[in-house]
């Protein structure tokens, strides 16, 4: 088998049907059987071993979920069998550092891992860091084969193994579903969308700019918080060159049926290529898609649906924009998700969830990051006066928010509400200097911040005034416009590296959603 088939495995469950491939010896043909714990055998499938490579695939038929099963492929006289398998919902978990932060480095971490024992359907397998400058057939290696939780494999190390958002939203999908989940890790700290993505999807968008030059490594200073408080044995600054995660992390995995995928990134292009994200990012969506469709034979559907963190927060009080731009860009510029250029997606918005206290990735006045020692000097020297982090440890409301958003556009739940109020008409009264805007949900107002909302105006083109809120009704806020002459040229909230303290932005939903950013 191939390597991220093992004891333990979830497979997709029905309608689809999972693809199962290994190795074996060219011209022969490989005789792959599915029995019950009592040796009873459900289906057999004969499969021939293709030349050069020496490899086979089959595609089992859609399984109700459940188990245990047992799988054997045979060839001649040599058998292998995998033990312990069950059918259910695999998703497969990307991105960076904040996805690759584990269990035991959250809040009520103890408390969580000694959870793991009661979610023994819950299986859990994660990709080793690993780079190649051409697409690779199958992983090179692996952090945790395909494993019941423990809290020994949750909670590793800081920054191993397993992704706590990972884990999290498994474990609500599974409370919800009540059935068996597989969860994929293959994530790394401190990457930028770049090399996630194939050279196919980046020529989408222009990248790389230099094509001539064989491995073109994108030149960049990255912020040393990125890459701070890593445990000895992982450098948490990743590889910046185009595709070479996307080669020996993603492409391996294209003959895996799933059932969706969920990506926390963008840290990273907050310092490079930000403003190409809007174009990157749906590059990317569309062209996994693609990829897992053929890959998996047609069984992984074609579009699959693709849940993604929205940037949290990292340092107080900055007045860089960049973090608010590429929160912008991570809905394509349309503010909220699905929408026509991101069908099929869903978002968590974490702005609010910020932890000034993290140990994880802080920013001391007078030094670099706070832990490991870093190899990337600061670009912005200024960014040192500023407390914050950009590794918030509040992964539970992260995770919640993103089941959220899987049980509406993934499984279809109607009527459940799964982001935040977004407002949907403005109205202006020129001589009362007032902007009425009218919101999609019922607002819960947590915090009367007069700089929530801004303005950009004809009197003064260039700069944004805050427009505080001077009332507010069931789904409509009233904002002053004092000072903005006749023409308001533009409208931004929470537009901002750290938007508002932790639960307290300005709006929220009845059930306690954020209103998301928009410009």
């Amino acid at each position: 088998f191939a390597s991220y088939y093992g004891d333990h495995m979830v497979l997709q469950k029905a309608p689809a049907g999972a693809v199962v491939w290994g190795y074996g010896e060219p011209g022969a043909s490989v005789t792959v059987a599915l029995s019950e714990d009592g040796g009873l055998i459900v289906m057999k499938k004969t499969a021939p071993v293709k030349g050069p490579s020496g490899t086979w695939t089959t595609v089992l038929d859609p399984m109700d979920p459940g188990g245990p099963y047992a799988l054997t492929a045979g060839q001649g006289s040599e058998n292998v069998t995998l033990r312990d398998i069950y059918f259910g919902d695999v998703w497969l978990c990307s991105g960076q550092s904040n996805m690759v932060m584990t269990v035991s480095q959250i809040v009520n971490a103890s408390r969580e891992l000694a959870a793991a024992a009661r979610y023994p359907y819950v299986r859990v397998f994660a990709a080793a860091p690993a780079r190649s400058d051409v697409e690779l057939e199958d992983l090179e290696r692996i952090d945790l084969p395909w494993a019941i939780p423990t809290a020994e494999n949750l909670g590793h190390g800081n920054f191993t193994y397993f992704s706590a958002v990972c884990w999290l939203l498994g474990r609500y999908l599974y409370e919800a579903l009540r059935y068996p989940l597989g969860l994929v890790e293959a994530a790394w700290g401190g990457t930028p969308i770049e090399a996630w993505a194939s050279r196919r999807a980046l020529r989408a968008c222009g990248l790389p700019r230099d094509a001539g030059r064989p491995a073109l490594v994108f030149c960049t200073l990255l912020s040393p918080a990125l890459f701070s408080s890593v445990s000895p044995q992982r450098q948490l600054s990743g590889p910046q060159t185009p595709s070479v995660l996307w080669n020996a992390m993603i492409h391996p995995l294209l003959n895996m049926t799933l059932r969706g995928v969920a990506w926390y990134q963008g840290e990273a292009n907050a310092f490079l290529h930000t403003d190409l994200y809007n174009c990157t990012f749906p590059a990317l969506i569309a062209d996994w898609r693609r990829a897992f469709h053929a890959g998996s034979v047609g069984q992984t559907e074609p579009l699959l649906p693709f849940g993604f963190v929205q940037l949290s927060t990292y340092r107080r009080q900055s007045p860089d924009d960049s973090f608010a731009r590429l929160r912008w860009h991570q809905t394509a510029d349309l503010g909220l998700v699905p929408n026509a250029r991101m069908p099929g997606t869903f978002m968590a918005v974490a702005m609010d969830l910020c932890d000034e206290r993290s140990p994880y990735g802080r920013r001391v006045p007078g030094g670099g990051a706070e832990g490991a020692a870093t190899k990337l000097s600061d670009p912005n020297p200024a960014s040192l006066l500023f407390l914050g982090s950009i590794h918030p440890r509040d992964k539970q409301n992260v995770a919640h928010r993103l089941h959220l958003g899987a049980r509406a556009v993934a499984y279809g739940e109607k009527d459940l509400v799964f982001q935040g109020p977004y407002p949907i008409r403005a109205v202006l009264e020129v001589s009362k200097a007032l902007l009425n805007l009218t919101y999609n949900q019922e607002l819960v107002r947590r915090r009367r911040d007069t700089r929530a909302f801004e303005v950009r105006c004809s009197s003064r083109p260039r700069g944004w005034l805050p427009a505080p809120v001077v009332a507010a009704r069931s789904r409509t806020v009233t904002l002053a416009l004092t000072g903005c002459g006749t023409l308001v040229l533009g409208l931004r909230y929470a537009w901002a590296e750290w938007p508002c303290d932790y639960e307290s932005c300005a709006l929220y939903n009845t059930q306690g959603l954020p209103a998301p950013p928009f410009l």
